[in-house]
């Protein structure tokens, strides 16, 4: 009802003065040609019919009524001064263009809007009707003139009717073409909410497709081993999932490997004996399937055998046959992660200024309110004072809570430093803050995970400090975190009280761990340590696990803290400038 209003005082003004100016020049044209008698009747009885038009311009049945009458008064009037000099006649501009710019506005409900499209031709018909039926009552001698005269009234209206369909049309256009890109968006986000409310999790995960191909090129004669890469940021590939007997250190860098590069920019299976694996040894025979989606390179399929004569045409055509069809499905859970994965992200974001704005705000300023109470308190309140003090302690430690919550739903994964670095910097932040002694082992090399598995995992090893830093009361905390796509492994270790002491917020936090690495199709193993603490491990593709070039140190032990003390060591001379921050 408000913007009807606000429209109606809009278009008031307008239709006052275009009356106004007309009304005043047909009052002259009658009163120099009929007299001033019939000149003040006619004229009085079209301002009777103009007041509609002139008080509700909007108004969906008075205003278009009011056309109607006005045109119908000025036939009426032309016809009772016997046709000429048709001082009348020049007022019909007036609701023929009121009624052209209602035909153009495109405000309103739909059956609305149509129904004011027919406004003027509407009005030329009942004008045209009117005027030309009484054609034979004038004289021969005026008859031509008059016939003119009416004819030039009856073209502006005409065109007055013809301009506001272009105009509406065009509009109309306009509209049309600004609104386009909205409606394919919801479009396709409605198909993309229906979708993922009737497939079952599985089918939308890329790490389960990319296993299912991994496995169908596996049996191919001669394959002995084989993978699925996607194409990650830095011009840089992950390996999504592979299949080999002995780990496989994959060549992730196209620039690195023709038939990588060349797969992937010419959509076609290259073949040759050029090693896909930088731990391949040996003679071998490689062949690169591009999986394409109506004309995108989604992934590799990357397969390697030890016979170099293995890939022939037909094995060639074989493993071609055997891939049809998956990049469609693959190209769909990579984009589903990702819309899922910057949905996530943006929330942690705006959940994070929603405390930091409100809660977190209002906790400060009631910490500020119980130290100008104890400021105020005479010595011999000792006892209230006592109480206040409880109180401000407790205040303290729940703004030091939230500032935990922010940093945590503010961390991500920097595709430039990587895992690992995230994960570091967490713990070391944790650490200081809550008097943790942290004894960081980080092993990641070139070779990225995909994003969304990244981001999983942060949380799986941010959700476990946590645990140890609120619930075990512990002095150590021990991280190590081994990144060898696709095999990964993160472990926190703390020297606390154990599972057996936990509160129930603890627990509900292992049970999120879990589900979080389930997500991920990765193992979670929560365990004691001894002699007093937990071990939270999750375990990625455990299959693939790298061949260890020394026994991994038990945390605590003289070994590992001879580890932590170099992995700290080469952390700090790799990232001098990121300590220093």
């Amino acid at each position: 009802m408000g913007d009807e209003a606000v429209l109606e005082r809009q278009w008031r003004l307008p239709a006052v003065a275009l009356r106004g100016v007309l009304f005043a020049l047909v009052a002259v044209f009658g009163w120099a040609s009929q007299g001033l008698a019939d000149a003040l009747t006619w004229c009085g009885i079209l301002a009777l019919a103009a007041l509609p038009g002139v008080v509700l311009p909007r108004h969906r049945l008075l205003a278009p009524a009011g056309q109607v009458a006005e045109v119908a008064v000025v036939v009426l009037g032309t016809l009772a001064t016997d046709g000429l000099p048709a001082w009348m006649l020049p007022y019909l501009i007036a609701p023929f263009a009121t009624a052209a710019f209602d035909a153009a506005d495109q405000t309103g409900d739909d059956r609305y809007s149509r129904m004011r499209a027919w406004g003027p031709p509407v009005l030329v018909a009942v004008a045209a009707v009117g005027l030309i039926a009484q054609t034979p009552r004038i004289s021969a001698y005026d008859r031509g003139t008059y016939v003119t005269t009416v004819a030039v009234a009856l073209a502006f209206g005409l065109a007055s009717a013809v301009g506001a369909w272009w105009l509406r049309r065009s509009r109309s256009s306009d509209l049309h073409h600004s609104q386009l890109p909205y409606a394919e968006a919801a479009a396709l986000l409605t198909q993309l909410r229906v979708v993922a409310r009737q497939l079952p999790g599985s089918t939308l995960d890329p790490g389960g497709i990319a296993t299912e191909i991994v496995d169908t090129a596996s049996r191919i004669p001669g394959v002995a081993r084989a993978a699925v890469l996607s194409a990650a940021s830095g011009r840089r590939l992950v390996v999504l999932a592979q299949h080999a007997e002995e780990r496989v250190d994959w060549e992730t860098s196209p620039q690195l490997n023709s038939l990588l590069a060349d797969a992937w920019a010419g959509q076609k299976p290259q073949a040759g004996q050029v090693p896909l694996s930088r731990s391949t040894q040996g003679p071998v025979a490689s062949l690169v399937i591009p999986l394409v989606a109506e004309g995108r390179t989604v992934g590799l399929v990357a397969i390697e055998s030890d016979d170099p004569a293995a890939f022939g045409p037909e094995a060639i055509t074989a493993a071609e046959d055997r891939t049809k069809g998956a990049a469609l499905r693959l190209e769909t859970a990579l984009l589903f992660e990702d819309v899922r994965s910057m949905a996530t992200t943006e929330e942690r974001q705006r959940l994070a200024r929603e405390i930091h704005d409100g809660i977190a705000q209002e906790l400060a300023m009631l910490g500020y309110g119980i130290d100008n109470a104890m400021a105020i308190l005479p010595p011999e309140a000792g006892e209230a004072k006592g109480e206040l003090e409880d109180l401000r302690s407790e205040v303290t430690r729940l703004v030091t809570e939230l500032r935990f919550s922010l940093f945590e739903l503010r961390s991500n994964v920097d595709r430039q430093g990587g895992l690992a670095s995230a994960i570091a910097d967490y713990a070391r932040t944790v650490g200081a803050s809550a008097g943790l002694r942290v004894h960081l082992s980080l092993d990641e090399g070139g070779a990225r995970l995909p994003a969304s598995t990244e981001a999983e995992l942060l949380r799986i090893a941010q959700e476990a400090i946590t645990n140890a830093r609120k619930h075990a009361r512990a002095e150590n905390l021990w991280v190590t975190c081994e990144v060898d796509p696709p095999y990964t492994r993160i472990e926190v270790t703390d020297d606390g009280q154990g599972l057996s002491g936990e509160a129930s917020e603890g627990r509900y936090g292992l049970a999120i761990m879990s589900e979080r690495a389930e997500r991920i199709r990765g193992s979670l193993e929560i365990r004691p340590h001894q002699p007093h603490g937990t071990t939270v491990a999750v375990v990625l593709n455990a299959g693939a696990r790298p061949t260890p070039r020394a026994e991994t140190p038990r945390p605590g032990s003289a070994a590992w803290a001879a580890a932590d003390r170099t992995s700290r060591t080469e952390q700090q001379a790799r990232r001098p400038d990121r300590d220093k921050n």
